[in-house]
């Protein structure tokens, strides 16, 4: 069986989201072909999502686009074998060596971290998997490297990290570094293999069972171009763009600063514990502020940088995702680690401003942020 795509990462996102662009594709014939997904953990929850992932699944897409409901369901058959990386190690490398010609992860908050008990030995065992997912990538390439050094390869991380690709190649390189490579390994991981930074936006609220996700209609794979880079599809979702900056500022400047600025005034004003998203949205005191905010103290932040076209147009999206009925978003998830959140989120913004000089008050981000110090950063 070919394998030319390899999924790291068994979770509902990539469920309703890179696996779902491909399977549509696959019926258009625009795609790789089909996927292979890695199994890392052992839980019994895992194993039965594995498990039912190659049978097909369904997506649920609900939600509201230019103000209509929208209730659709998918079904998605992108997923043609799932492999255990501890049992199927050597599967994994055979594929390497063979027919993968791209890597897909989403390998959660810690799919970066390393493990001590990983070690330059399991660079050449053909049975032993690391267990961390950097390690397991630097043995991967190591044999595909000493087998096809030459052909293609593109590895897109859609973890949410920023410049998630060139995170992972240093990371990667690094340890490869670490466990002695060879320098034309380390050349061949840091210029051959193309890393590819990528912004991924869909909100998946839940899970089906055994397998499948409840997501909205809403979609986007913005996917940074690089020379040589091989495409898992074509999709309408899937944007290839010689700038991912604006991309990431509109979400965390229009959708992540939204649900923070949510989330600030709820707890301000005592909110109910279980309120949601689309309840704040409805409540007038609430929805008023989060209005206020965007369009007099964002806004003109990306109309004076010459993107507030781009802005608007993603905030009139924004605004039906966000009155979404179906997604039970809490405000009381949005404010976990709220301090820190508002600092990435808000005072970019802020100081965005300072430094093109608007003269603009941001009284409402400016008030979120003192508590957290980062308004000392801004010149305020």
């Amino acid at each position: 069986m070919s394998t030319p795509i390899l999924q790291f990462g068994t979770g509902r996102f990539l469920q309703a989201h890179a696996d779902l662009f491909v399977s549509q594709a696959l019926a258009q014939g625009q795609a790789l072909g089909g996927i292979t997904v890695v199994q890392s953990t052992d839980s019994p929850q895992s194993s039965a999502r594995a498990a039912a992932l190659a049978h097909g699944y369904r997506v649920e897409l609900r939600g509201m686009q230019q103000g209509r409901r929208i209730e659709e369901t998918v079904q998605v058959n992108a997923v043609q074998a799932v492999w255990h990386a501890r049992r199927d190690w050597t599967q994994l490398r055979d594929a390497m060596a063979t027919s993968v010609q791209v890597i897909i992860s989403n390998t959660a908050d810690t799919g970066y971290a390393l493990d001590d008990s990983d070690t330059a030995a399991l660079l050449h065992s053909p049975t032993t998997a690391p267990r961390s997912y950097p390690a397991k990538l630097v043995a991967l390439l190591h044999h595909r490297w000493q087998r096809q050094p030459e052909a293609p390869l593109t590895l897109y991380p859609c973890e949410l990290v920023s410049r998630n690709g060139d995170t992972l190649r240093k990371l990667v390189a690094t340890l490869a570094q670490n466990w002695g490579g060879a320098p034309a390994f380390l050349r061949y991981v840091l210029e051959h293999c193309v890393w590819v930074n990528s912004l991924v936006d869909r909100i998946v609220s839940s899970p089906l069972e055994p397998a499948g996700a409840v997501a909205e209609p809403y979609a986007l794979w913005a996917i940074e171009h690089q020379p040589r880079m091989v495409l898992p599809c074509r999709h309408p979702a899937l944007v290839v763009t010689d700038a991912l900056a604006p991309f990431e500022q509109r979400k965390l400047w229009l959708l992540n600063l939204g649900h923070t600025v949510l989330a600030e005034r709820w707890r301000l004003m005592g909110g109910a514990a279980d309120m949601t998203v689309v309840q704040a949205m409805h409540t007038p005191a609430l929805r008023t502020l989060l209005e206020a905010v965007w369009a007099d103290e964002v806004l003109p932040v990306f109309d004076a940088e010459g993107t507030g076209p781009e802005a608007r147009a993603y905030l009139a999206e924004l605004r039906d995702r966000l009155l979404n009925p179906f997604l039970e978003h809490r405000l009381a998830d949005i404010a976990k680690d709220h301090a820190q959140k508002k600092l990435r989120r808000l005072a970019p913004v802020v100081e965005r401003a300072v430094a093109l000089r608007l003269p603009i008050a941001q009284a409402q981000l400016r008030n979120a942020l003192v508590e957290t110090g980062g308004a000392l950063c801004t010149g305020s």
